[in-house]
């Protein structure tokens, strides 16, 4: 580009090389901002970058000054800061639903929005190889699916899969397709789930949407009802395990002291302190009754366990014994 014409675009420069090579930490002097300007074929002298600073700030860039000496000029970023995208690469990069080329090109985009020295800081941050990631971006577009059967307010129809015991996908529902209304995408357990309402059922489920295909909006309008309506999925996520639909049931919990921190976790402010001590608790929870919840509760070895009601520990007594190997 001639010369001339690079310096009509002065400003953008500047901006460009603030952008790159800025950040809260560390700035750059006049001098150096004379230099870096020189490389790119561009004269420039200190009054008329103090304009140009001005002129920047006036349309909304944030340009500061750091007390070194000299006097340094950093572009602060309001969007998103250092830690900001530390923190969601992490996310990126440990999400299992995200596949390793959109994770690429995520922490690309992300890696974009600091400056060359905390780029060089990111890269060497150690991340965890070897995760598994799902193979397939497919989740995306049955999200959009989704959503625009949500706004167009009719049913969806897919196939359902799940895994055999030699790991091949096999259809469930005899094949047939499912035809259900949407109520809420959510993301739980590092997984994309659906739930969806059963006209055959009268009643709300999830599903995997990654082991959802040829997954479509129907012609059919969506269903409306009071259990619709009325559906919140907070108060499913604190009374599920693993997104494992169950009876509904208020259990009372004997709590060691040192465990009430697993009860703040899973249950929240949901969670009724019926008795308490400084050495347990007995904490009053609704949760769904099943298999998951209770392999959650032995998992706790002891320090969490069921009080009442009877007949739901007796069921999880019996469930207990089922997992002993019977005698031949």
């Amino acid at each position: 580009m001639p010369a001339n014409n690079k310096q009509k675009l002065k400003l953008l420069y500047l901006m460009r090389i603030l952008q790159a090579e800025t950040d809260p930490e560390q700035g750059l002097s006049m001098p150096k901002i004379i230099e870096r300007l020189a490389e790119q074929g561009i004269a420039a002298e200190r009054k008329s970058l103090y304009r140009d600073i001005a002129a920047l700030r006036d349309v909304g860039i944030d340009i500061q000054t750091l007390p070194k000496r000299p006097v340094e000029y950093v572009l602060v970023r309001s969007e998103l800061g250092f830690d900001d995208v530390m923190m969601l690469i992490d996310i990126v990069q440990s999400s299992r639903f995200i596949t390793e080329r959109k994770s690429n090109q995520l922490v690309k985009s992300l890696k974009s929005l600091v400056s060359d020295r905390e780029r060089k800081q990111l890269g060497q941050r150690v991340h965890v190889e070897g995760r598994i990631k799902n193979k397939s971006e497919s989740v995306f577009h049955s999200i959009d699916t989704i959503h625009a059967a949500l706004q167009a307010k009719r049913k969806i129809q897919f196939l359902y899969f799940s895994y055999g015991t030699d790991l091949k996908r096999r259809p469930r529902h005899e094949g047939k397709r499912y035809v259900l209304t949407p109520v809420k995408v959510v993301y739980a357990d590092n997984n994309y789930y659906l739930a969806a309402y059963d006209d055959e059922d009268q009643t709300i489920k999830t599903y995997r949407i990654d082991r959802m295909e040829l997954l479509q909006v129907s012609e059919d309008p969506a269903t409306r009802n009071a259990t619709i309506a009325n559906y919140d999925y907070e108060d499913f996520a604190h009374q599920s395990f693993g997104m494992f639909h169950g009876d509904p049931a208020s259990v009372t919990l004997h709590v060691k002291a040192p465990l009430m921190d697993v009860i703040a976790d899973r249950f929240g402010r949901s969670a009724e302190i019926m008795e308490s001590t400084p050495e347990y608790a007995d904490v009053r929870a609704n949760v769904r009754v099943s298999p998951q919840f209770f392999g959650w509760l032995a998992g706790l070895n002891g320090g969490v366990t069921l009080k009442s009601p009877s007949p739901i520990v007796a069921q999880y007594n019996a469930w207990l014994k089922s997992l002993l190997p019977t005698e031949e």
